[in-house]
This record gives C-alpha cells, sequence and structure tokens, in this order.
C-alpha cells in the first residue's frame, strides 16, 4: 500500500490520520489530548521557544509526531507522503522556520532586533530535510501556505472550507479553540485575528476538563431540576449518561456511559443551561457548596466559570473587534461559521445564547475540523496545494493584531466585568455605545442550525479512532548538589514533574503548564532549577 499521512498540528492536540493513497481512504486515525509543548495555548509554546530555544519546541514536536507514526503503524520506509496543517507558530516551530516575525507585534521592535518576516508559502520539500525524520528518506512533506506571515494555513483553511469566497454577503467564520481563528469578510475584504481564547474551550484549564476524546461530557440538558449528561463513545458520537441533582451528584437515573470528564462544549452548554435555570448568576454557582455536580464525580466549581467566562469573552470581544475594523455593526452579522472540535460539538444554540455567537445571527454552519480536512487534500492532490496558494495571495485581507488593539482592549475588558466581575448586561451595552464601539444586543429568537458534520473529523477510517493519552515527550536534566527536599514536585499542579534520588528532573512536557506556571522553578530553595538547562528526552 502507498501510505501517506496528513495531520494537524493544533494548539490543543495533534490529530492525524494514516491515507491509502491508491484508493486514496482514510485507514485510521489518532489523536492526542494535548500539544507536546509545555503550556496550553499557543502564547505558552511561543514563550518556551524564544526563551529556552527553538531547537527544543522542534524537538518535542517531531518527539510527538514520532509517536503518532507509530501509533498509525507507519514505518519510516512506508511513508511516501506527509502533509501538516495548523498555526503559523506550529508550523514553524515543525519546519524549524525562525519565528520571531510572530513573536513581536511592533515594528520598531523588529527594525531594532534585526528580525525579517519568513517566507510561509506552500512548498514541497524531503521529509528527510528536517531535523529528526532522516530515516523517511523516500518521503516529501506538503505545506499549505500562509495568507501572511501572522495568518497561517489553519486560517486559510477556516475561510476557504466556510465558502465565505465564493460569497458577497457579510460572515464570519471562527474556530473555536484555544487560539481562536476568526475571519470576517464584508465588502469584499477579508478581516482577521486570533483571539488567543485560552484552553477552556478545548476542556482544559477546568479541573475536570478534557479535549473532546471518548469517556468525556460533551453536553448537558435540565430534565425538570436535574441535570442529563450526554457523553462521547469511542466513535465519538453523544449517547445518554446519567442523570443527575446538580447541587448534590446524586444519580437519579442510569446511562448508558461513564464519564472521565468534560470537554469545553459540555462547559458551554454547562453555562447555558446553568443561567437559564438560575443556577448560575455570573459569577456565583448558586448551590449549597457553590459547586454545579455532574456524573461519576464530574464537578464544576466557580474558578472554572471564571475560566470559561474568559474565553468566551475573548471571542465575543474579538468578533466585536473585527466588526469596528470593518466599519459594520454587530447587528450587520447574520451568517457565521463554526470549526474546530469545540465548532462541532457544541450546541451553536446554546454558544448563541451565551455570546459566542453574534447576537443577530440567523444563518450558523457547523463544518468540522478543517485544517485536518486541508492537510488531507494536499495529501491527495498536489494540485490542491497549489491552488490554495494561489488563493492566499489573491485574498484582500486585513490581519488585526488584537494584542495592540485599541477596540479589543476595551471590549474585553467589559467582557471580563460581565463574566468575572457580575456587570449586568444593559451596563455592558451602556459602555460599548461610550466607547463607541459595536454594539451587543440579546440574542436573536430566529437561528437555522446547518450541522454539516456529526463529528470534528468526519471520517475515522476503517481502524477507527485511536486515543494517544501520552504524547511521550520529556524534558529532563540533573540539578547538580539537588537536597531532594522534592519541593518543586509537590508544588506541580498537574503532576508533571519527577525527581529521583540523584537529582534527575524529569517533566511530561504535554502536562506542564509552562511559563503560565513555573512554580517548580520557583520553589527550588537554592535556586538550582534553572528550565534553559533542560534538555529533551526520549520516552
Amino acid at each position: 500500500m502507498r501510505t501517506g499521512v496528513a495531520i494537524d498540528l493544533g494548539t490543543s492536540g495533534f490529530r492525524a490520520q494514516k491515507i491509502d493513497l491508491e484508493s486514496e481512504t482514510i485507514q485510521k486515525t489518532v489523536i492526542t489530548l494535548r500539544n507536546p509543548l509545555p503550556g496550553a495555548n499557543v502564547m505558552d509554546h511561543l514563550d518556551f521557544a524564544i526563551h529556552y530555544g527553538q531547537d527544543k519546541a522542534h524537538g518535542l514536536s517531531v518527539t510527538a509526531v514520532k509517536h503518532i507514526l507509530e501509533e498509525l503503524e507507519v514505518k519510516p520506509e512506508e511513508l511516501e507522503k506527509f502533509s501538516i496543517c495548523g498555526n503559523p507558530i506550529q508550523l514553524s516551530i515543525f519546519q524549524e522556520i525562525p519565528i520571531e516575525d510572530l513573536a513581536y507585534a511592533g515594528e520598531r521592535k523588529k527594525q531594532k532586533y534585526h528580525i525579517e518576516e519568513q517566507n510561509r508559502d506552500a512548498r514541497i520539500i524531503p521529509l528527510s530535510e528536517i531535523e529528526g525524520f532522516e530515516e523517511f528518506e523516500n518521503c516529501k512533506l506538503y505545506v499549505p501556505p500562509a495568507i501572511k506571515h501572522e495568518v497561517g494555513a489553519d486560517a486559510l483553511a477556516l475561510i476557504e472550507k466556510s465558502g465565505m469566497l465564493g460569497s458577497d454577503e457579510i460572515a464570519i467564520a471562527t474556530d473555536y479553540g484555544t487560539n481562536a481563528e476568526m475571519a470576517l469578510k464584508a465588502n469584499g475584504v477579508i478581516y482577521t485575528g486570533s483571539a488567543a481564547a485560552g484552553p477552556a474551550l478545548e476542556g482544559q484549564e477546568i479541573e475536570f476538563g478534557s479535549i473532546a476524546s471518548p469517556h468525556t461530557i460533551s453536553d448537558v440538558e435540565f430534565e425538570g431540576e436535574n441535570l442529563r449528561c450526554y457523553v462521547l463513545d469511542k466513535e465519538m458520537s453523544p449517547v445518554k449518561g446519567d442523570l443527575v441533582n446538580p447541587k448534590t451528584g446524586d444519580v437519579v437515573e442510569k446511562g448508558d456511559a461513564k464519564a472521565k470528564g468534560i470537554t469545553g462544549t459540555g462547559v458551554i452548554a454547562l453555562i447555558e443551561a446553568g443561567m437559564r435555570n438560575k443556577l448560575i448568576t455570573l459569577p456565583k454557582i448558586l448551590t449549597p457548596d457553590s459547586v454545579i455536580h455532574l456524573q461519576d464525580g464530574i464537578k464544576f466549581t466557580e474558578k472554572d466559570l471564571i475560566e470559561a467566562g474568559r474565553a468566551i469573552g475573548a471571542i465575543r470581544a474579538g468578533h466585536i473587534t473585527l466588526c469596528a475594523e470593518a466599519g459594520i455593526e454587530m447587528e450587520d452579522l447574520k451568517i457565521a461559521h463554526m470549526s474546530g472540535a469545540a465548532g462541532t460539538y457544541m450546541d451553536a444554540a446554546k454558544a448563541h445564547q451565551v455570546g459566542m455567537i453574534p447576537y443577530n445571527a440567523g444563518y450558523v454552519s457547523q463544518i468540522g475540523n478543517t485544517s485536518l480536512t486541508v492537510a488531507r487534500e494536499i495529501l491527495i492532490s498536489e494540485d490542491r496545494l497549489w491552488e490554495l496558494q494561489k488563493i492566499a495571495k489573491e485574498i484582500v485581507g486585513t490581519h488585526v493584531m488584537f494584542a495592540t488593539s485599541e477596540a479589543f482592549k476595551e471590549s474585553y475588558m467589559l467582557e471580563l466585568a460581565y463574566w468575572n466581575e457580575g456587570m449586568m448586561f444593559k451596563m455592558h451595552k451602556k459602555f460599548l455605545k461610550k466607547k463607541k464601539l459595536p454594539m451587543l444586543d440579546e440574542p436573536s429568537s430566529i437561528l437555522k442550525i446547518d450541522r454539516q458534520v456529526e463529528r470534528d473529523i468526519p471520517e475515522l477510517g476503517e481502524e477507527g479512532l485511536h486515543v494517544l493519552d501520552k504524547v511521550g515527550t520529556y524534558l529532563t536534566m540533573v540539578i547538580e548538589g539537588c537536597e531532594g527536599c522534592h519541593e518543586c514536585v509537590k508544588v506541580c499542579p498537574n503532576g508533571a514533574l519527577r525527581v529521583d534520588n540523584g537529582g534527575t528532573v524529569r517533566i511530561r512536557t504535554d502536562l506542564c503548564d509552562g511559563a503560565n506556571c513555573q512554580r517548580c522553578l520557583h520553589a527550588c530553595p537554592e535556586d538550582r532549577f534553572k528550565w534553559e538547562n533542560l534538555t529533551v528526552a526520549g520516552n
């Protein structure tokens, strides 16, 4: 069999498919539950690569991909084609392309440090040219183009697959994930941005959170005063879970599936249901212990509510900012497209109610994982790769850097006040008007939902879906003179760190919170824990 592999190098995890190039059929799908780099969002990954070495970041990415190839049962001599898609940071780290031009927004800073924009056009090169893949001598690497250096192949996939390019109507497309890429089309111009919404939408940074995978709660609904959980089965389809008392966790009726966590979409559904049924009044959970109880001991806390609110607020602030840049009002947004795992499994009506879809939208389409789809298309057809390059060059686009946007800053501060401080919605609207920003209102009652796919990865292949629970990437070092106090181990919130009696440190990178944490670094009483001394290790 002539074999190819297509992979989406996602911020929250990698998703890969083994393809029979003769029949162009999918054989097997493998996903990871986390990205191999320390940290829970793209900015953490960028920080790690800049401060501790892009070579280390590249080594972790390569190691994870090779573990995925092993899980796909693909040997180096068998692999003929390999294609990747994702945001510019993930693709650049994998390809060893410098990322300084992605790290700094200001032109003065770039000039001061002589930073040049890198070429991120479509290309085909031998995979063996990428360090770590030298044994893949018979394989070619296919890489889709970025629109601009900061608007990557994943954004191109989102724009192209939404159908926006062939329509003159005002529309917005959003990839509901950790990096929350979004694109607005108005008056023939594409406006793009990335909200860095954080990992709550992928079920991470939530106490019992998990990326969408078998045995995770993806939806909830009230039945009377009790909550019905819906759990993903091994085929990633939702099945009826337990009916529970949300105030106590007592099981009222057993369902058909056990649960080990809750996805980002489950979190959104829970917030919407909780607010609608007066179990949540922002920012409080109105139960005796300030916790909503789900099946199998899974809980949702007020801390989780704050994390989710930040993510929801970032997306709505992003939508407001793009409208401000385009010179249109939020009420003009009547067509919305949802992509990514969260955008697929999310109940669009519930997402609309909490503000993740523009309030005046009348039509919403859910289009699945566009990044993996494009990776698979260019694997099968080289012509498709060059077609995408042509599209990327022809797009009349404006990228809005939210990090430096006054509109984003003002609107996101209002979102934080609404979600985390209890500011009333009418006050939210009042301050938007005062700041002369596009206005919000109550969600429209007419909403047509076009669910184009049942799963974010519609076809799993004849061998089905395999979940790689451990990415298999580690950072290690030896601390000379380590006294064995294990303070660094004790403060690690995710159990990612181990230290043996000889002072050898071992960090499981997919569990490490990276720059957002670094408690281990500050816990060492002798100040001997130095991240710059860490090196990439195998299993």
